[in-house]
């Protein structure tokens, strides 16, 4: 099977996806990282699904009641605009922390140098901030703004509005765009949290490698730690653990 930077393309297996390989325990953080990059990413993705969906019905409502109205300006770019970065954000939370999964799910021990460390830091970090930030525009636009139409007060326009259909012209009576923002907080703090478990875990790694302080190797066999003694495969053999404190 070919090889990759390094990464052996034959350790793609279903296998990998049990519960007993996902979260084992000899692995540094290796069941919280599991569980919380696939949050991060499930909500994001959901929150950026629904906003596309809202995004696009919008888009609609322009280019209807221009069509039926002798080029009527409808003005609600400020919700296309920004549902239209929680598209890329969506994609750049899944992109990290879904590259982040799989890679520890496939090769937990792989070897990467200090730059590439550095690259997972740093883009856990970016990815989490812009995830805020189109949370707070998404959260401030859906909460007080809505569509008008150029040159017309808003009980003028209504009747324009209520002859196309929907989508609502005001963002915040429109299920989808409440729904899109409910669901990207969570999917933030599930990000920030990530992106803490991701420097945490690098850093560990780092140090004493990928295997848990509770685990020790001997002779290329892991073993649990217990009272500062690591217990090896062979029935009765002691090792004294290193001390990975210091």
């Amino acid at each position: 099977m070919a090889v990759i930077w390094g990464l052996d393309l034959k350790e793609i297996q279903w296998g990998k996806f049990k519960s007993a390989n996902m979260f084992d325990k000899q692995y540094h953080l290796r069941t919280t990282k599991m569980i919380v990059y696939q949050i991060a990413m499930i909500l994001m993705v959901i929150s950026e699904s629904v906003g596309t969906a809202a995004l696009s019905d919008y888009v609609d409502q322009q280019d209807g009641i221009s069509t039926r109205n002798g080029g009527i300006v409808v003005q609600n770019n400020n919700i296309i605009g920004t549902f239209s970065f929680n598209i890329f954000v969506g994609i750049a939370v899944a992109t990290i922390f879904g590259s982040g999964f799989f890679f520890d799910l496939f090769w937990p021990e792989r070897v990467e140098s200090p730059g590439v460390r550095l690259a997972w830091k740093i883009s856990a970090v970016v990815v989490s901030f812009m995830a805020l930030a189109d949370q707070i525009a998404s959260t401030v636009i859906v909460a007080r703004y809505r569509a008008h139409i150029r040159g017309l007060t808003d009980a003028q326009a209504e009747p324009f509005f209520r002859q196309n259909g929907p989508p609502n012209p005001i963002y915040r009576h429109n299920a989808e765009c409440v729904a899109s923002v409910v669901v990207g907080w969570p999917g933030v703090i599930a990000s920030f949290a990530s992106a803490y478990i991701m420097w945490k875990s690098i850093n560990h790694d780092e140090k004493f490698g990928p295997k848990s302080s509770k685990y020790v190797t001997n002779g290329g066999e892991a073993g649990m730690v217990e009272n500062g003694t690591a217990m090896t495969g062979d029935v009765g053999e002691r090792v004294v653990a290193p001390d990975v404190t210091a």
